[in-house]
């Protein structure tokens, strides 16, 4: 992300702090060995990892920031009256060196932290929201923004000029440059105190799920993995100094990946309230006290900006506008997914009692953690196969080169080499020279997908250089995938699950890479980010089209193709367990909107934080208790960052993706034409113009909520 962008970010959601001064960069603090200093000279100028130390970085921060604030400082203080050129321009190109090393360490620090990161984190936290209201808050500099929005109509600007000069006076106006001196003081205090908190919540969250593992002592209550499986979990006990043992490892997640597998029961409990009671249980990394502090200084900052609650404040710049039409949006979802959820429940309490009769023994309730395991059971009766059948035909370069790739060079005409001679950060990062049709070279991309303790969880994709005529750089994006490595010498064999996020995420990096704006603030996944997820989704529904299925599922040791029979099954099956899967998500995204749609004064303390989770899901009809949300608040760090009273985007997306796989079908499917208008018409445009009229522009009418019902099984049918 640019240091416009993040500043854009910032402003938007609230994320800044007092205001500080640096002194200039001096020899010592701007050592001309520091990479930072400098453009890359690497193709692309793709980030110099061989030679970039932790030691760099804080050198980089501190003259990096001195040296935007100079540039802010000369484009207050021009003489002249402000222009185009002179103030937004000007400001499009501030902060290089500052941007240059926060790109690299925001992204270290989230897919290959370590010790120093995460005390560089912790220090700089507050003095970056500083830098930001350094600038965010300056009246003079506002002054200037304002000035020129006044009169953006008679500047001779194209629509993407104008629209940019209505980006920056809405950003510092919702940051709070038009407040009073005496609240422009409150804010900025609030802001550091998040900046801090916000910083240690993550942290807390690493650590604690790096902490939670489960250890097994026998190898027999592993009854149920694959040889693999289990040799991964003795190599992690070796890692951890148990040899002789096991050890599960957890993922950022409500759910764990090997309850759909193992046997045992109590193993199975045992994994799940280890999941779910993080940061919820006392000792250093209880986040309780942190999220009942943190939400109360959103809502006093949301009444500071005129607002009745976070929520409000937050989705004022959103594609939704306002709580009521997200409230609409998951009200009318929810008794349809909790409906379903229930179905599927009945299923699966109906192979348990079965199962138990059968065996003599006696009967129990469906629980949580038996979900995975019996709907695995479920799903094999119901269309005679189960995910062991599938894994062997996804091995993951085959996933990525002959599935992913393929199909965007079936949609778009793109072509894709592997490169070496590029530096990576770890050794399990890919690379790839991405081309146009016409061999021109279009982006850089990286590929990490393995989990392992120094990354964060979930998945995700990130910008190193963004794309921008002004500057004239080419796109470098990366994609973060959680796959458990399996040990050495063993293929990496992916679940669907696994699968259909590995073409979710390169949804993002086409996002990025097909970014063809003037200017940076509007590059690549610049958008809403109740947009964001929507060209990622769409993504997704190449993993299981015919002809790309057929090119990239192959047995990983004969590669015979799958059988048709079972490509047929693997579609039939699309909408099975969604009952499951939609009500875990609106349980994430109802609660999100409950924390940020209420006051300072309703906001609960730390002993009351678990209580008001509960009572939130009740109230809003999506509590059901074998399923549980995929995060709880004290570990959902979704909403302590960029997607706070945000979570909501997902499914808000998925009605965009919807129409648009439905406008697919309608238009021949899997074409060059089809691609290249997705690509034109909006995969192109970043945030350069208005989201929704984007859409508009693709596919010719407003979206419906109907295709979203129909593709997750929620018609009143179904």
């Amino acid at each position: 992300m640019t240091t416009r962008l993040a500043l854009a970010l910032a402003l938007s959601l609230g994320l800044s702090a007092p205001a500080y001064t640096l002194a200039a960069p001096t020899a010592a603090t701007a050592p001309a060995a520091n990479p930072f200093f400098a453009e890359s000279t690497l193709p692309l100028h793709y980030p110099a990892f061989d030679k970039i130390a932790d030691s760099d970085f804080a050198p980089a921060f501190d003259a990096g920031m001195a040296q935007e604030l100079a540039e802010i400082d000369a484009i207050v203080n021009n003489p002249a009256a402000p222009t185009f050129d002179n103030t937004i321009i000007a400001l499009e190109n501030s902060g290089a060196i500052f941007n240059r090393a926060m790109t690299v360490f925001s992204a270290l620090a989230g897919a290959d932290t370590n010790d120093t990161r995460k005390a560089l984190q912790t220090q700089y936290a507050t003095r970056f929201a500083a830098h930001r209201d350094a600038i965010g808050l300056n009246g003079k500099l506002f002054e200037r923004i304002a000035a020129l929005y006044d009169k953006r109509n008679e500047l001779g600007l194209d629509a993407e000029g104008v629209r940019l000069v209505e980006r920056y006076y809405e950003n510092f106006e919702r940051g709070g440059a038009k407040l009073s001196e005496a609240d422009k003081a409150k804010v900025r205090t609030i802001n550091a105190e998040l900046a801090e908190l916000g910083a240690k919540f993550n942290l807390n969250v690493l650590n604690e799920v790096n902490a939670s593992y489960i250890v097994v002592d026998d190898v027999a209550e592993l009854a149920g993995l694959s040889e693999g499986q289990i040799a991964a979990t003795a190599e992690a006990a070796k890692a951890r100094g148990l040899e002789g043992k096991y050890v599960i490892a957890l993922l950022n997640t409500t759910g764990q990946p090997l309850l759909s597998n193992l046997e045992n029961r109590a193993l199975r409990q045992r994994i799940h309230e280890a999941s779910v009671n993080r940061g919820a249980k006392g000792g250093e990394f209880d986040n309780t006290a942190l999220v009942s502090r943190i939400m109360t200084l959103r809502a006093e900052k949301a009444a500071l900006m005129g607002q009745p609650n976070f929520a409000a404040y937050g989705l004022g710049n959103q594609t939704a506008k306002t709580p009521e039409a997200v409230n609409a949006m998951l009200g009318q979802l929810a008794p349809a997914a909790v409906a379903n959820a229930q179905r599927e429940a009945a299923d699966l309490q109906a192979m348990i009692d079965a199962e138990q009769q059968a065996a003599g023994q006696p009967g129990f309730q469906l629980q949580p953690w038996d979900w995975a395991f019996y709907s695995e059971k479920v799903r094999q009766a119901k269309y005679n196969f189960d995910e062991s059948q599938l894994k062997p035909y996804f091995e993951i370069k085959s996933v990525l080169e002959d599935g992913v790739f393929f199909a965007a060079g079936k949609e778009f005409g793109l072509s894709f080499k592997q490169r070496t001679d590029l530096p990576v950060y770890h050794p399990d990062v890919t690379v790839y020279d991405v081309f146009n049709e016409d061999g021109s070279q279009l982006a850089i991309f990286l590929f990490d997908p393995y989990a392992r303790a120094s990354k964060r969880g979930g998945a995700w994709m990130n910008s190193y250089v963004s794309q921008s005529e002004l500057t004239g750089d080419l796109p470098v994006v990366a994609n973060h995938l959680n796959i458990p490595k399996p040990p050495a010498g063993q293929p990496t064999l992916l679940t669907w699950d696994e699968v259909t996020t590995t073409f979710h995420e390169f949804g993002h990096a086409l996002h990025g890479m097909f970014s063809d704006v003037k200017y940076p603030s509007f590059s690549g996944t610049s958008v809403p980010r109740d947009f964001v997820e929507f060209p990622s989704q769409v993504n997704e529904m190449w993993a299981d089209e015919p002809t790309i299925l057929a090119n990239y599922a192959k047995h990983h040791q004969t590669g015979a193709a799958m059988p048709q029979a079972l490509l047929d099954k693997v579609v039939a099956a699309a909408k099975f367990n969604q009952g499951f899967a939609t009500t875990e998500y609106l349980g994430a995204a109802m609660l999100d909107q409950a924390w940020h749609q209420i006051s300072a004064d309703q906001v609960p303390a730390a002993d009351g934080v678990i209580a008001f989770e509960r009572k939130a899901l009740e109230d809003a009809g999506i509590y059901y208790a074998p399923v549980p949300p995929r995060y709880r608040t004290t570990y959902f760090s979704h909403i302590m960052g960029g997607y706070s009273a945000g979570y909501y985007a997902y499914i808000w997306s998925e009605v965009l993706d919807a129409n648009t796989q439905k406008w697919f079908k309608e238009n021949g499917g899997l074409t060059r034409a089809n691609g290249d208008h997705f690509r034109k018409t909006l995969l192109s445009r970043g945030g350069s113009a208005d989201a929704m009229q984007i859409f508009r522009d693709f596919a010719g009418h407003e979206p419906q909520i109907q295709p979203l019902l129909e593709k997750r099984g929620l018609t009143s049918g179904n």
